[in-house]
Order: structure tokens, then sequence, then C-alpha cells
């Protein structure tokens, strides 16, 4: 939306903002589903009792034709293997392992040299990034694609659980759908096209939490998508005010990890399972964490390799953590190939299955991104930075390194929190950083980036 329709938008009284989420979500609807979503949710579930050789041929039948398309009919890569062919290169493209590494500043720099060529993105759905390290990127996808995609969205984060895109539900995202310098409610809108109440997570507070359980209790969703980061914060209000709120049934986040202590304030304020996601704009890979607390990635959405931390090399040992490295399959019309995500984690041995019975894979753990690391004096790289906080009546915490000799923690404290506790956390850190001083300062929320995404390490050290 440009800036003249959101001017025009936030001088609208509170029932017309309502009526222009309603058009918005028709139209967004329109794209996402269609006649064949009930058949490709389907097929989408019977896929997950395949066998890892059904999934294998799957994945190389379609990464043929992925690769093939994105060689032929895209100009960036038609003029990457044309490059590397004029030098004499023979390598097949055909292979996966001949593709180099697809950094996020070339797809930003000119993202129109990555649709193919016998496509219009005129007729094709653009859609952005947040833009959480840098200028957002630009997305195009087929009417198809993104049926096939929310159709897998449908059935393994909704049908799993019993819901569905028919009943209720709510939102807290970063979306302005209210004005900024709001000071009185309503704090959302209603999308009646999507059956959604869309709550602003720009304005959750002790002064408006009551308004919020209001507009919840009074809408009755059965279910809500949220940032951990701000689902925490409206759920510890909702403590603190000691406010009922019982309809919601299923929180199922989005967009960031979720850390132990995010989901017991949630669990303990809403009533609420909750469940993890995983995935981005780009559609080059999704998972969704199942009732027995497994993150399963989708095969049907891309393929995963974890690659070294340091070299654009596949890491050695299938579980060891890594960047994420990922195919797109789904969208062969923008095919993005061994794309660097700006993610880490590791994904499950093969051998270890889950007790839901699906054999999709699982992600031993997402760590975050790829940014979020501590540089050690000696020159280590520290990940994993999660354990600091384990056991710590923390109700939220940001890691901040601000030079090679200091870090700076800010927290917002639970009630059993203690002198000793900074002192604890201090320590843990050293053990993990070695001589480091530990600036402990407690806040009221750990701020938020201009996309509403809660960062839990930041390193402010330059690139060098």
């Amino acid at each position: 939306m440009n800036d003249s329709l959101i001017k025009l938008y936030n001088h609208l009284p509170a029932p017309l903002r309502s009526v222009a989420a309603s058009l918005r979500g028709q139209y967004l609807r329109s794209w996402r589903y269609g006649n064949d979503t009930e058949g490709l949710i389907e097929e989408a579930l019977d896929r997950e009792s395949w066998s890892p050789s059904q999934w294998k041929k799957w994945q190389e039948e379609r990464l043929a034709y992925v690769l093939h398309r994105a060689a032929t009919q895209v100009p960036y890569y038609r003029e990457q293997w044309s490059g590397r062919r004029r030098q004499g290169d023979l390598a097949s493209y055909e292979y996966l392992e001949n593709w180099p590494i697809l950094k996020k500043d070339a797809l930003r720099q000119n993202p129109l040299a990555f649709v193919a060529e016998d496509r219009n993105p005129k007729r094709m759905y653009l859609d952005h990034t947040s833009g959480t390290s840098g200028t957002p990127l630009k997305i195009w996808s087929s009417k198809h694609t993104l049926h096939a995609y929310f159709a897998i969205y449908e059935a393994r984060i909704r049908r799993w659980h019993g819901l569905s895109i028919n009943q209720r539900w709510a939102i807290l995202g970063g979306q302005p759908v209210v004005p900024v310098a709001a000071k009185q409610p309503p704090f959302w809108v209603y999308n009646a096209s999507m059956n959604q109440l869309y709550l602003s997570a720009n304005h959750v507070s002790a002064r408006n939490v009551r308004a919020y359980a209001d507009a919840i209790n009074r809408y009755g969703p059965t279910h809500m998508i949220a940032y951990p980061s701000s689902a925490s914060v409206l759920a510890r209000e909702i403590i603190a005010a000691g406010l009922p709120l019982t309809c919601v049934t299923m929180l199922i986040t989005n967009a960031e990890p979720v850390h132990p202590w995010q989901r017991s304030i949630i669990t303990g304020a809403l009533g609420s399972q909750v469940r993890e996601t995983y995935g981005m704009a780009e559609t080059v890979a999704a998972a969704s964490e199942c009732q027995h607390g497994k993150l399963h990635l989708w095969p049907d959405t891309g393929l995963v390799e974890i690659f070294s931390d340091t070299e654009d090399i596949p890491q050695r040992g299938s579980s060891k953590p890594g960047r994420f490295i990922c195919t797109g399959l789904l969208n062969p019309d923008m095919p993005l190939i061994r794309y660097e995500v700006g993610d880490r984690g590791q994904i499950a041995p093969e051998t270890e299955h889950c007790s839901c019975g699906r054999t999709l894979p699982t992600v031993g753990r997402i760590e975050g991104r790829t940014n979020d690391v501590l540089i050690a004096k000696d020159g280590r790289r520290v990940y994993w930075l999660n354990p600091v906080f384990y056991g710590l009546p923390i109700r939220e915490a940001q890691i901040v390194q601000q030079s090679v000799n200091r870090l700076r923690v800010r927290y917002v404290s639970a009630p059993d929190f203690k002198e000793g506790t900074k002192l604890l956390i201090a320590e843990r850190l050293q053990r993990r950083m070695g001589e480091v001083d530990v600036i402990m300062e407690q806040v009221e929320m750990v701020p938020r980036e201009a996309n509403g995404k809660f960062r839990a390490v930041v390193c402010e050290l330059s690139n060098e």
C-alpha cells in the first residue's frame, strides 16, 4: 500500500477501516484459495505417510524440472550459466551441487531477473519480505503456486490440530491496521472475508490490555497467530490484570523461534496450546510443530541443505548445526536455487522418528538468523544462547554485543528475579564467551524492530 492510501486509511473511522480490511482480505483469499484447495489439502496430508524412497523420487523429479526451468528460462541463471560456459566450465546444471550459493543481495538488486521469461509479473502476486536485515525483497508468485503453498499450510498447521480457515481466528501482527498515534480502542479491525480479527501488536500495553481481552472474548476466535514475542507481552499483561481469556485453544507462532519462557507464559495466560512454525516469504522452506512437540519440515516446499558457518560447503555430519541453504520447489516461476535464507539450525537424523506417525523429517532446532551470533575475543562464533536463560525468572531478554569486551543484557524480570539471578546470567555468558563485561539493564519491554520482530541476540560489531 502506498503512502497516500495509508494516509487515507488512517483517516477512516473504525468501521470503515474494517470494511477496507475485508476488501483486502477478499483480494488475498482469491489469490490463496480456490476450487482446487480441498483436493490439494488432501494430497498434502497423503504425502505425510510417504516412505523416504517416495519422498526422494518426488523431490528428484521436481528438482530436475525446477533446475532446467531456472537455467533455460530465468535471465539471472541463464546468464550465469552462459558466463560459465564461456570460461570453459562444462559442469551440468542438472546437478544441484554444481550451483553456487545465492545471496540475498543478488536477489535484492534485480528481483525481476529471477522471474521466468514466459511469465508476466503484472499478472502475478507480489509479496515483500519484512526487511529485517535490509531493504525488503520482492517475491512474485502465480496463483497456482500460492494455492499449492496455502493448501500445505492449511493441512500442516490448521488441519493437524482440528482447525479450519473457515473458523473465526485472530492474528496479533505488525501491520499498521490502526494509526500509530491511536490512544483509544479499537486497536484492531475485523476482516470479514477471512473470518479474522486483526489485532495491532504495536498497541499492546497494560493500559490497553482490557480492551484487547474484551475484543478477543467478544469475537471468540478458536486460534490465534502471532509472533511469540508479541504474544508473550499480551499474555504477561493479561496475567497482570487478572483477565479471563478462554476461547483461544491454540496459539500458532510465526516469524521467530519460540523460547521456553515465552511458551510457558503464553500457555499460562491464554490456557491454549502453543505450536511453532517456520517459514519465510520466499517459500523455499517451511516447518510446523506436531502435537508431540516435533518441528516437521515440509519436503514439498523446498530442499534444505546445512552448510558450514565459515565456508560455502555442506556441513560434515548431517546432524550438525549450520546455515540453511534452500532450494525452492513450489515456485518454478521465480525459482531460488541454493538460496541462503539467513537462518541457522540443524536437521534431525533420518533414523529419528516422531510419535505422531508422520514421515516428514524433523528439525533438530532452529537457532535463529545467522547474524544472531556473538564474537569472542579469540574469534570464536558463539551461537545458541537460549540456555543462558533456562530455568531463570525471566519474561524476555535480549543480549547485545557492543564490543568484544562488553555485552549488554536487556531483561524483563519475573517476580522471583533476584540479585543473584544477574550474577548467574553473567556467569553463564562468561562461560561461553570468556572474559567479558556483562551489563544488566532492566527494561519494561525489549525493543522491537520496525517490523515488530524480536531479536534475542544483536551483534553491533562491524563486519570486519
